[in-house]
């Protein structure tokens, strides 16, 4: 039986993680600290999360993928990625500065990982006045250079900095070299991967004394050494009660959607999930065209909805005013 599911986000400690996401959930537990990134779609292998709503609860994604198929994920999508789901959604609260890193392409990843790659997304939540990133370099670097900044701790300085407000959208192709700086929060969207290419981590120390490892060699095997030559940083204008396209890629098209009033969205010809991030406010969903008891869910700053493929007549209803991120595949 298929109806919009509801997730039950899994909490990760982060050294460089803060406390502002953990206070939009009820279960995060009361001993767990720096909570930097909720997952709040996840098919990745050790750190599924569970369906939290209606009869299905406490299935993983996994579960649903190996009895529902196509009905899911969509005819194309199925084909394309069999049982594996293709995304990770999550929000990322940094208090501190994050590792410079990069991550690897499909090929290399498959190749040598065993894995997708992992090209991403953030949307910028509500910060402090000084939220920032980087992203990409700011001149052309070589294996030299890089070394030698590293070694003596320069090598943000050579790295393209903005300053991002709420509503800014970053995207982050494979191979871009990038950070968050601190106090900076994110709903991230990217491909189904959990590999990270480590090159600097300002010489912090884990829980266990020692720092954190780096994968440098990794690192230059998959980056650009060059600036990134297109705009990655955008502000799209929001459309009242429509959707505003953030993103398109291959790997996922992501709408902003801002309402004040019940807005019904028909997915007939998608051939693809939807999946809605609460990014401000709340809302309940409805699947009109669902034959399940629970076809409606309510939706929170921090949660998100899967709707299978097979549902296609949805109304969201605000709660005075709400933003959702609205995510799908098209192949």
């Amino acid at each position: 039986m298929l109806y919009p599911f509801k997730f039950t986000p899994q909490f990760f400690h982060k050294l460089w993680g803060g406390h502002t996401i953990a206070q939009w959930y009820d279960h995060v537990p009361a001993d767990f600290e720096n909570v930097g990134e909720a997952w709040v779609i996840s098919d990745v292998e050790k750190y599924p999360t569970m369906v939290a709503n209606g009869p299905h609860a406490g299935d993983s994604l996994q579960d649903l993928l190996e009895v529902y198929m196509d009905e899911l994920v969509g005819g194309k999508v199925y084909e394309a990625f069999g049982n594996q789901f293709p995304l990770l959604l999550k929000f990322i609260d940094a208090v501190d500065d994050l590792s410079i890193q990069v991550h690897p392409d499909d090929e290399y990843a498959i190749e040598h990982e065993d894995s997708l790659g992992k090209t991403e997304m953030w949307y910028v939540m509500p910060s402090p006045d000084h939220a920032a990133i980087y992203l990409g370099w700011n001149k052309e670097m070589d294996t030299a250079r890089i070394s030698a900044s590293i070694a003596d701790g320069t090598l943000a300085e050579h790295l393209q900095h903005y300053e991002v407000r709420e509503g800014d959208v970053a995207f982050i192709p494979t191979g871009t070299v990038h950070a968050m700086c601190r106090d900076t929060i994110v709903a991230e969207i990217q491909e189904n991967s959990d590999l990270t290419y480590r090159l600097y981590d300002y010489n912090r120390v884990g829980n266990d004394g020692r720092k954190r490892p780096l994968k440098l060699a990794q690192a230059l095997d998959v980056m650009a050494f060059g600036p990134v030559k297109e705009a990655t940083v955008t502000h799209p204008e929001p459309v009242m009660n429509g959707a505003v396209n953030l993103k398109k890629t291959p790997y996922f098209t992501t709408n902003l959607m801002s309402l004040d009033r019940p807005v019904q969205r028909d997915y007939m010809l998608l051939d693809s999930f939807v999946a809605f991030m609460c990014v401000s406010g709340s809302c309940t969903v409805t699947a009109t065209d669902g034959e399940a008891e629970d076809n409606s869910v309510s939706l929170r700053l921090g949660e998100a909805v899967l709707i299978p493929a097979s549902l296609n007549d949805i109304v969201i209803e605000p709660h005075d005013r709400c933003k959702l991120l609205e995510i799908y595949v098209e192949i």
